[in-house]
């Protein structure tokens, strides 16, 4: 119901791979969050002081930090959110991972602060004054949480935000804490087990736990990490639909904050087309790429020669080689360079980042297992690595 009302508050509210949309989406996202966690923060501190329960005060706590959490959720958004500049041509996406990791920071202090208060209440416990307003307050928190864990997943999954969908973590983690807390309040009050401090560490293990993963998922995009292997095959599938297309290699994508990524590949097509064809082809790609997926994708024309019946032979026989050096070892850019003594076979070869192999050795296998089938043939081979990563 909510999600459909701030749908209707959106222009175009279906294109979210519109800047503008996505951005008003995590607005409201972050709002919706201040505003539950200020209420929940309200009400756990106030039966949390009446009670005596630390975990229950650390509870709370918790809750507040999500709530500033919002609030910095928010900012990055609109800071996000602002056109590029000359100082900054790429655009100000990076403010969300940015904001992401000032959230991690305050999450792991606050973790910190209530797991110190914590132990120092299971060295010195007091007794917890039980009431059923203090599990209906709790309960009604743990209801709330999954809602906001709900919430944020579906708007974080429609505009692909790292951001929301940590956010959605935390809340999912905020259940399982409070649900901690109320089991500890209830055994106190029927078994008179002394609980509350030790329930508290748990509530501040998880509060540490969340943000040292909020700190690894922040952190990563902004050191370049590799694109999904989702996003690499659906990037390679749509290339080879052009026509005259007969490979892709050397991919590259930057990553400049959500909905703002710039890519450049290699596409080879048969050297005896038409140039201006060609060039024609890669113009489209590009501009398709830049309208359906906002991508700005720079095309490298690579000529392969495909009237020489040799070379599909070569490329074939040292793809098998590659292969059995390393499942996920490919080769490129083959070409054959006759002489009146010996050819040359001159291609690149991409080395997977858990080969074991320096490349030197890769060098010389490959090379020995050519020239033991074909004496006058000799490899000049370049390695190198894939920058969109190779996984399993």
């Amino acid at each position: 119901m909510l999600i459909e009302m701030i749908e209707k508050r959106i222009p175009n509210h279906e294109n979210v791979r519109d800047e503008r949309v996505r951005s008003a989406y995590g607005k409201a996202a972050s709002f919706v969050g201040i505003g539950c966690n200020v209420l929940l923060f309200a009400g756990k501190l106030l039966v949390g002081t009446l009670s005596g329960s630390v975990s229950i005060t650390a509870d709370a706590v918790n809750n507040l930090s999500d709530a500033s959490s919002s609030v910095v959720s928010l900012l990055g958004f609109k800071m996000a959110d602002k056109p590029a500049d000359a100082e900054h041509p790429y655009g100000h996406g990076r403010y969300e991972y940015l904001s992401g990791l000032m959230v991690a920071v305050m999450i792991l202090v606050i973790g910190v602060e209530l797991l110190k208060s914590s132990i120092e209440k299971i060295l010195s416990p007091t007794p917890v004054i039980f009431s059923w307003v203090t599990v209906g307050v709790l309960a009604a928190s743990i209801a709330v949480k999954l809602w906001m864990a709900m919430f944020n997943r579906t708007i974080g999954k429609k505009i692909d935000s790292q951001t929301l969908a940590a956010t959605a973590d935390d809340s999912r983690n905020d259940v399982i804490s409070t649900s901690a807390v109320l089991l500890a309040t209830i055994l106190a009050h029927f078994t008179g087990l002394t609980l509350d401090g030790y329930m508290g560490v748990a509530v501040a293990v998880f509060i540490l736990f969340s943000g040292f993963g909020l700190v690894k998922d922040t952190i990563d995009p902004m050191l370049g990490s590799a694109p999904s292997e989702e996003e690499v095959s659906a990037i390679r599938r749509k290339i080879m639909t052009y026509p005259g297309v007969l490979g892709t290699h050397d991919l590259m994508v930057h990553d400049y904050g959500p909905g703002r990524q710039f890519a450049s590949v290699h596409v080879e097509m048969a050297a005896s087309e038409d140039p201006l064809v060609s060039h024609d082809v890669i113009d489209n790609i590009e501009r398709d790429f830049l309208h359906d997926e906002r991508l700005h994708l720079v095309v490298h024309y690579d000529p392969v020669v495909t009237d020489d019946p040799r070379v599909p032979v070569m490329r074939a026989f040292i793809a098998e080689i590659a292969a059995g050096l390393h499942p996920r070892m490919t080769i490129h850019d083959l070409r054959m360079v006759p002489g009146n003594t010996h050819t040359n076979i001159v291609f690149d070869c991409v080395v997977p980042f858990d080969m074991t192999m320096d490349e030197g050795e890769i060098r010389r296998r490959i090379s020995e297992a050519v020239a033991a089938q074909y004496p006058n043939y000799y490899c000049v081979i370049t390695t190198e690595r894939s920058f969109v990563g190779q996984k399993k």
